[in-house]
């Protein structure tokens, strides 16, 4: 029998080592960001989520801009938007403010949404458009309804902007519709660790992590970089 305690001493072992190597993954994902060498302007995207964050220390940390989530739908508001995107200007960092969209309404509904929410503000960042399939809503019009929905969203918030906005997509959404070849306008894609290709075009922001872990903020937080 002293064969098989030998062995299921090597089991032991073995599983302890595994565990112990899987622990540090972890700790090295929560705090990984792409190298400032190939991407010196790295910033953050926050909702209501994020409960509250010490913009302060945030940008010590590392975080040059900050997107901030402002409206969802045609009703939807960001709990958080008011607070964070004054403590942002207070912390002298550049701010910019996210839609999320709803498939399961119109364009004009949710941007006048979005126009009532977010201030006008010249020396925001352009304002952005995110989508992404939500567990809230099951709708999944045809391509041709969706991108008209689209250009009307974008005719009325970027009237209120004054610039064109970004459209943040989502692997899914952008298989399921490809919208970045109907729609010219700079994209941000989203990827954990791996820079993505999955858009029509070459990406202007990356969501490089959603895991990132960093003073100033409980929880994980969205961490991204604009290309060079």
């Amino acid at each position: 029998m002293q064969w098989l305690g030998t062995r299921i001493g090597r089991w032991l072992a073995a599983g302890v080592l595994l565990s112990l190597v899987m622990v540090a993954g972890w700790i090295y994902a929560m705090g990984w960001a792409p190298a400032a060498s190939k991407y010196p302007i790295q910033g953050v995207d926050v909702s209501e989520a994020q409960g509250s964050i010490d913009w302060t220390t945030l940008h010590a940390r590392g975080a040059s801009f900050a997107y901030i989530r402002a409206t969802i739908g045609a009703a939807g508001r960001d709990s958080a938007f008011e607070r964070n995107w004054a403590a942002v200007a207070a912390a002298g960092v550049p701010r910019g403010a996210i839609h999320l969209w709803s498939f399961c309404q119109d364009g004009v509904s949710q941007a006048d949404n979005f126009v009532t929410v977010v201030p006008r503000d010249a020396n925001a960042l352009p304002a952005v458009l995110e989508l992404s399939f939500s567990p809230g809503c099951d709708a999944r019009p045809d391509r041709a309804t969706l991108i008209a929905q689209l250009k009307r969203f974008l005719t009325v918030a970027e009237t209120h902007t004054g610039e064109p906005m970004l459209l943040k997509i989502s692997r899914p959404v952008a298989r399921a519709y490809h919208i970045g070849a109907a729609i010219p306008r700079p994209l941000w894609e989203a990827a954990n660790f791996l820079s993505p290709d999955y858009a029509a075009r070459p990406w202007r922001l990356w969501q490089a992590s959603d895991m990132r872990r960093m003073d100033g903020v409980e929880g994980p937080i969205n961490w991204d970089v604009v290309a060079r």
